[in-house]
């Protein structure tokens, strides 16, 4: 508990106000006077005592006092705010570290009783509750602040990130999407129409199909959804539109909804979009199941009349799956390590490096078998290796379909190959039927919202393929995702050697069934592999990293500059730390084993940086990789190289606190490089990067450097609809008249992240200029604001600014963020409204650095 702060204290009984004609004083008006003398002594005296807890770091006892004297004097709000905010804070950080989460909550509670319009304490407790898990509530609290302070820079950083959790980008993108809209306004109408007049909409969002549903004419309609952020927008937006009365919406998920207690008797009608690019990963499959046994009408069998009323259905009413094999550079680069020697280091064939959507793998290996990618806009584009084809259909009017569906063994498809190249990835994408009428594909050649599901294809010993070859898999639906595994490739010569022995067999194989023929070629390939490799699972980013060689050759150059010019220096030295002079001037120091410089990694997840710098000399590298899996591949990779094993140290092992990583390697040595990660993959600039080039600055020997020693953001300004239609819904008219977007829109965030600004639909309307210099070794020349001309090359309108960064980790050696080969992807602001420019006409941008956000304005 908080030191004797009680809901009494805080409901003291206010002095009451002065009258403006004072009677002559009675007793009891003396009584009152010598009363509000206590008082004024009790302030007093809580004021110096808390004054003197804050003094002796007693926070929480500082704390108690303040809300006495709060309580007893409101009229001293102004004059204690701010010393009253920074001992709430302190305390707060206190509670935190001794996981005394309710104290922690009440105290700012009980703050905001006292200052309810403060944005500083609302954005605080919002970071708090955001480290909790508490997402939602966290969003509601930044909201507050920036609605207090709009030029509050700290809340607005925070609510930008929050809301990426809450409403996710592609509601902008669906929403927006006309023609997705139209068909399911189209289905939706005919079911109503034709006499389904109670609708249930699961995972409702924005309550579009509800509402599509109520204008259509539906008595009752009911919609589920669990997000209680998307549950309170979908509020908002029915009663903006007039339908609050016709629409319950229901905060939960549909699997725990109930009859009658939720909703008074079985619906005629199931409306959803509970699918993701790999169709099954929003669990429609278990929901409807649900659905059907719970909460539908039983479905129209044949013979019977055709009254809707009578029985139930699903909108959509089935899909069939598609596929295809492709080659694609892209995916490549991030599934599957292409190179085998690293600045000089090998990568041992015992180690084996996979992505987390292995697509061989089972269910415990990944929880997301696939990843997703907009193929039409991928960079370098694709080229498919087989034709389309089918996987699996789903009927989802039929109960028991949906219940086999998780249960059935998985089936095995076989491919021919008609064009030659690199097997990298099968491509799945599924066609919607709403029904007999509607439809919705989400291929990629549609223009459509949706991206497609990858399943990147690793393991082979061979992923060269060519005409007459055969490529095999297994597809299955099994934990509530479409699984594409045991992906192998059936070779024409191999084949005809099968065949040659099954021939030979006295026990003969009936050559008609196809599978076991697959199953012998397949096994006859997965012979080939190698046995006993340790594998390494890294992340796709984590993958690209490694392909990438212009990275690591240039931190080799870097690093080998800075670790020669240390060198030189004598061990007898006795400047030098550690060197140890005798009484004979003689230096103490074996010669034979001078000391080593020291290096550490603290850039983020797998890295062989330690292991390349380890092999320019006398060095002690640090990593601080987390995982044990990763800590044992370097330990492998480090052996295979010839390094002793204690050559490499994993710092995490020596510091008791991940958070105090950046220390000192020894009490009396320093560092001699410290490797930083200053720029995340999204493209955005590390939170809290400036206070760590800080610390690493007090940490470096002298002539010891940061990498990278300066970072250039660069950016041009660009017209694109595509980032305009992902970063805010455009109006009623996409949304076929209802009233969506300024409910919505209040979620939109002004830097979209993860592009890749090579294959985005735009037009450049400027050439590339130099926007911000951050400096890691010399932080005087930074600036939080400046202004920036821009020449116009091109007329049309502004719509954006991407940006990417140069990381220089000295004059000579420069990682370009914006090449495709490497690991991290761009960023761009998107104007609030587009600006028309004319050729020859020049912009001046103000661009302001806040911490880790970037905010560039169009200067009017």
């Amino acid at each position: 508990m908080v030191p004797w702060t009680t809901a009494s204290s805080r409901e003291h009984p206010r002095a009451p106000a002065a009258m403006p004609n004072p009677r002559p004083r009675t007793r009891r008006d003396a009584r009152a006077g010598a009363g509000a003398a206590g008082r004024e002594q009790l302030l007093s005296r809580s004021l110096q005592s808390a004054e003197h807890c804050l003094g002796a770091r007693d926070f929480g006892t500082a704390y108690a006092h303040y809300l006495l004297v709060l309580s007893l004097a409101p009229e001293l709000k102004d004059d204690v705010k701010e010393t009253f905010q920074y001992t709430l804070f302190r305390w707060a950080e206190e509670l935190d570290a001794l996981n005394r989460i309710p104290d922690l909550l009440g105290c700012y509670e009980q703050a905001l009783e006292l200052f309810p319009d403060d944005e500083v304490i609302c954005n605080s407790m919002g970071e708090h509750l955001f480290r909790m898990g508490f997402r939602d509530e966290a969003a509601g609290y930044f909201r507050k602040a920036v609605k207090l302070n709009p030029d509050f820079n700290d809340a607005k950083e925070n609510f930008h990130r929050v809301a990426n959790w809450l409403v996710e980008r592609w509601h902008f993108i669906m929403l927006n999407d006309t023609k997705r809209n139209r068909v399911y306004d189209a289905a939706i109408q005919k079911a109503v129409r034709a006499g389904s007049k109670s609708v249930l909409d699961i995972g409702a969002g924005t309550g579009i199909l509800s509402m599509f549903a109520k204008r259509a004419g539906a008595h009752l309609v009911y919609a589920c959804e669990l997000s209680k952020t998307m549950y309170e927008l979908a509020w908002d937006v029915v009663a903006a539109n007039k339908m609050e009365a016709g629409i319950k919406l229901l905060h939960m998920k549909s699997l725990d909804l109930e009859i009658p207690k939720h909703i008074p008797e079985r619906v005629s009608l199931v409306v959803t979009e509970t699918v993701d690019a790999g169709l099954f990963g929003e669990g429609i499959v278990e929901s409807l199941i649900h659905a059907w046994e719970h909460l539908l009408l039983q479905p129209k069998t044949k013979g019977e009349d055709d009254n809707c009323e009578q029985y139930g259905k699903v909108i959509p009413a089935s899909a069939v799956v598609f596929g295809m094999a492709v080659e694609c550079a892209e995916i490549r680069r991030h599934h599957r390590v292409g190179v085998k020697d690293i600045a000089g280091i090998h990568l041992p064939e015992s180690i084996k490096f996979q992505s987390p959507t292995c697509s061989s793998g089972g269910a415990e290996e990944a929880v997301e078998p696939y990843t997703t990618e907009k193929m039409s806009q991928i960079p370098g584009g694709y080229l498919p290796l087989t034709a389309c084809f089918e996987i699996m259909k789903v009927d989802f009017n039929n109960l028991q379909e949906l219940k086999n569906l998780a249960t059935k063994s998985p089936h095995t498809l076989d491919v021919p190959v008609v064009e030659e190249g690199v097997l990298d990835a099968v491509v799945v994408w599924f066609v919607l039927q709403l029904d007999e009428e509607h439809s919705l594909s989400t291929s990629p050649s549609e223009e459509t919202c949706w991206e497609q599901a990858v399943y990147p294809v690793q393991t082979l010993a061979d992923y060269q393929v060519k005409t007459g070859d055969r490529v095999a898999m297994e597809a299955s639906c099994q934990d509530c995702y479409l699984r594409i595994q045991s992906v192998r490739v059936l070779r024409l010569d191999h084949e005809m050697e099968v065949v040659k022995h099954f021939t030979k067999s006295e026990d003969l194989l009936p050559l008609g069934t196809e599978a076991e023929l697959c199953s012998a070629l397949a096994n006859l390939q997965t012979s080939r592999a190698h046995a006993a490799q340790q594998t390494c699972v890294l992340e796709p980013t984590e993958m690209a990293l490694l392909n990438d060689s212009a990275y690591h050759e240039g931190f080799k150059r870097a690093m080998s500059k800075v670790l020669s010019s240390l060198t030189p220096e004598k061990l007898g030295d006795p400047q030098r730390p550690g060197s140890e002079m005798s009484a004979a001037g003689q230096s103490n120091t074996e010669e034979s084993t001078p000391e080593p410089l020291y290096v550490l990694d603290v850039s983020e997840g797998f890295s062989i940086l330690p292991i390349i710098a380890g092999a320019l000399g006398q060095v002690k590298p640090y990593s601080s990789v987390e995982k044990d899996q990763h800590r044992l591949t370097l330990d492998l990779i480090s052996e295979a190289n010839h390094f002793p094993k204690e050559t490499l140290e994993f710092w995490l092992r020596h510091v008791d606190d991940e958070a105090a990583v950046l220390q000192r390697p020894r009490s009396d040595r320093l560092w001699s490089i410290i490797i930083l990660d200053v720029i995340e993959p999204s493209g955005l600039i590390q939170q809290e990067i400036m206070e760590k080039a800080a610390i690493s600055r007090c940490l470096l020997q002298s002539g010891g450097k940061i990498f990278p020693q300066y970072v250039l953001m660069f950016g041009m300004l660009v017209e694109s609809q595509t980032l305009v239609e992902e970063s805010a819904v455009q109006g009623s008219e996409r949304t076929l008249g209802l009233n969506i977007a300024p409910f919505i829109n209040q979620f939109q965030v002004p830097v979209r992240v993860f592009l890749d600004l090579s294959s985005l639909p735009c037009k450049p309307l400027s050439q590339p200029v130099e926007l911000l210099r951050l400096d890691l070794m010399t932080p005087y020349l930074n600036t939080p604001e400046r202004e920036v001309k821009v020449r116009i090359c091109r007329s049309g309108r502004v719509t954006a600014v991407p940006f990417w960064f140069h990381m220089h980790l000295d004059d000579d050696v420069a990682l370009d963020t914006s090449q495709e080969a490497s690991r991290w992807k761009q960023a761009a602001v998107v104007l609030a409204r587009p600006v028309p420019v004319e050729v020859g006409q020049e912009l001046v941008l103000r661009v302001q650095h806040h911490k880790s956000n970037v905010s560039i304005t169009v200067k009017q």
